[in-house]
């Protein structure tokens, strides 16, 4: 075996161990989202909300493309101390506005 047939192979290797199971899960509920509360992802997930949980909650979510956001318009009715955090897709830039 060629040294970039090892190297290509423990790449792979590598990304395989870095895959989380929740992702796929994950990006399947948040198809055509544009920003979701993270207790109803937890709750999608089955799990319980504490620390260790949000964080791994955290990883996925960077790494399919959102941004950690601090809102009152995610709960209904959000008014002053209703603020829940949660997650949206980034605004895209518009190029060539004139």
């Amino acid at each position: 075996m060629s040294w970039l047939q090892r190297l290509n192979q423990t790449r792979a290797e590598l990304a395989e161990r870095n895959f989380d199971p929740w992702q796929k899960k994950l990006e399947a509920a948040v198809r055509g989202v544009e920003s979701i509360s993270t207790v109803a992802l937890l709750d999608l997930l089955r799990t319980p909300a504490n620390t260790g949980t949000a964080r791994r909650l955290a990883k996925v979510m960077r790494s399919i493309g959102f941004i950690p956001l601090k809102s009152r318009r995610l709960m209904p009715g959000g008014f002053r101390d209703t603020t829940i955090r949660g997650w949206a897709r980034p605004f895209k830039r518009l190029e060539n506005v004139n």
